[in-house]
């Protein structure tokens, strides 16, 4: 890094130099960071997550310790189920802000689907959880 701006670098990622790779939170999914963990020192984190096709989600309800969570869908489709929200498809061009601790699951997804996360910060806790009554 040359500088930084208010505890922040600049920083550019280009989809034909990233590289997806299948270590992240859930083995039915690949993820590409974006740089923004490395660039604005762990305060944030974005990465695209694309379907691993013919992998299946076990549909597990979980909750993170972060202060944001938002996705956008950029291709294919996704449902989620939330605590006192029911389930929603998200499609392309569909948005869904989680608040901090709020218990979900994906329960089923396109083998195209393809979607972006931001987040703050970019490492945090996940907790398996029981679901909601």
């Amino acid at each position: 890094m040359t500088g930084l701006w208010k505890n922040q670098a600049f920083t550019i990622a280009h989809a034909d130099d990233g590289k997806f790779v299948g270590q992240g939170l859930r083995a039915f999914f690949e993820y590409r960071r974006l740089g923004i963990a490395e660039a604005t020192q762990g305060k944030f984190g974005a990465h695209v997550i694309r379907a691993v096709p013919g992998m299946e989600s076990p549909g597990a309800w979980h909750s993170h310790d972060l202060d944001f969570q938002m996705v956008y869908v950029t291709n294919g489709w996704v449902v989620f189920e939330y605590e006192g929200q029911g389930e929603h498809v998200l499609r392309a061009g569909s948005c869904v802000l989680q608040p901090p601790g709020i218990r979900h699951r994906e329960v089923r997804h396109s083998d195209d689907m393809e979607l972006i996360e931001i987040t703050s910060p970019a490492d945090f806790a996940t907790h398996d959880e029981e679901a909601p009554q």
